[in-house]
């Protein structure tokens, strides 16, 4: 009979979703799952920063503050986002993340989950900005709040969405995100 130590291993290392276990941003373990998901093995994702993960430097540094909160308040953060594999290519995963220091600094030890979710949801060229208005629009945010998280203005944000829903001919957000999303319109 396995022990329970033996048990937890297994269901790490064989989870059919990516899990990782990161300090301040730095990766510190993970499973097969998830450094097969953006193209490498375990040991070469180990000590390295989240950053060589996402599609820009920009987008490493501005997704940081966004999951803080709700991580104090909640313990709980959830979100889908375009991060990149090792090749470059881009996908949309689902991110689910669990403080282990909630009230000091949620970031600086912390359990996630990543789904790769590119079968249902193909990547649409967008430029960083657009994908980071984007993003808080699926979270339902409205244009002052995603200009204050964004540090532009709130016509900024409009004048993205609009151009946005032009480019895309969809009449209102949701229309925009299931085009975007690949989601049924």
């Amino acid at each position: 009979m396995l022990t329970r130590e033996e048990l937890e291993q297994i269901a790490f290392h064989y989870s059919p979703v990516g899990i990782v276990l990161t300090e301040s941003r730095i990766i510190r373990a993970c499973n097969p799952a998830f450094a097969e998901m953006f193209g490498y093995v375990p040991e070469e994702l180990i000590d390295q920063s989240f950053a060589i993960l996402y599609p820009t430097l920009e987008e490493f540094v501005a997704i940081r503050d966004v999951g803080v909160e709700p991580l104090r308040k909640t313990n709980r953060y959830t979100d889908e986002r375009i991060m990149a594999r090792r090749d470059g290519s881009l996908f949309w995963c689902r991110v689910r993340g669990h403080s282990l220091t909630r009230q000091d600094d949620p970031l600086r030890r912390a359990v996630w989950s990543f789904a790769d979710l590119s079968e249902f949801r193909p990547v649409s060229p967008l430029t960083t900005r657009e994908r980071q208005i984007v993003m808080h629009l699926g979270e339902g945010r409205t244009s002052k709040e995603i200009a204050r998280m964004l540090t532009i203005s709130p016509r900024t944000v409009e004048a993205y969405r609009a151009r946005l829903m032009k480019k895309h001919k969809a009449s209102n957000v949701a229309e925009l995100l299931a085009h975007l999303g690949g989601m049924p319109q």
